[in-house]
């Protein structure tokens, strides 16, 4: 079977994902707390800054967001072995029927959905406190967020991208270096390493732009992101010429 179709498409979500990762840090580092909601390794060294500065306010703005992002991965696991589970115990059914037709895996599409859900509670929460959330609207806002993008993390782990990630990118970039410098070696999924840094800079771009310009419009760009993907993901073919059916036995 040709899988390079499969592969575009998630060269596709890859990309999606990353530029809403890029928007949802910009989100958070301007209007929630000075601090990351994908990018756990910067959370820890502002831990750390921190400590060394005695600053309560950065200290309790990452701990939310580590235990947002943490309390997210650990919900995506759950999503996804309960799916698993249910499709495991009843024979035949759509989800993870190992149908090359039926793109991404039942378990991956159910995560991702928690995070659009995620996503649209960030959405109402954002458009409630005016785009300018503070007290405890702020780190409920925070902690919702980084959840998302912890779930997002998950499902990027289990869908068959390979040589990159979508919420910490500096082994896509390590890699990306590392084969462009090596003599007479290719680059193996370039385009998906090029296009998933390109996506980053363009969704945080955008998003500082609205930060300045027109606040509210800030989510646009998460819910954007997390739709397509999922308009991407359960598409009716991952090959052309060919259409999702349902093998119906009696």
């Amino acid at each position: 079977m040709n899988s390079r179709p499969k592969q575009q498409i998630l060269t596709l979500i890859a990309i999606a994902l990353t530029f809403g990762s890029g928007a949802a840090d910009v989100a958070s580092f301007t209007r929630l707390g000075g601090v990351f909601t994908s990018v756990m390794t910067g959370n820890i060294v502002l831990w750390g800054l921190a400590a060394a500065r005695g600053s309560l306010s950065l200290a309790s703005h990452t701990a939310v967001s580590i235990a947002g992002y943490i309390a997210g991965v650990a919900g995506g696991t759950w999503i996804g072995h309960g799916v698993n589970a249910a499709s495991s115990a009843v024979k035949g059914t759509a989800a993870d029927s190992g149908d090359d037709d039926a793109g991404l895996p039942g378990h991956v599409l159910w995560v991702l959905l928690a995070e659009l859900t995620m996503m649209a509670g960030f959405t109402v929460g954002w458009e409630v406190s005016g785009a300018s959330p503070a007290g405890w609207a702020q780190f409920a806002l925070l902690a919702t967020l980084a959840a998302a993008m912890g779930m997002q993390s998950f499902a990027v782990n289990n869908m068959g991208l390979t040589e990159v990630s979508t919420t910490y990118l500096t082994g896509t970039l390590t890699g990306l270096v590392s084969s462009l410098a090596s003599p007479g070696k290719s680059t193996p999924h370039g385009l998906r390493r090029f296009g998933v840094l390109i996506g980053l800079v363009t969704g945080a771009s955008l998003c500082g732009l609205f930060v300045a310009t027109a606040a509210d419009v800030v989510p646009v760009l998460l819910l954007a992101a997390a739709i397509t993907t999922l308009v991407a993901a359960a598409g009716p073919s991952w090959r052309p010429g060919t259409r999702r059916t349902r093998n119906v036995t009696g």
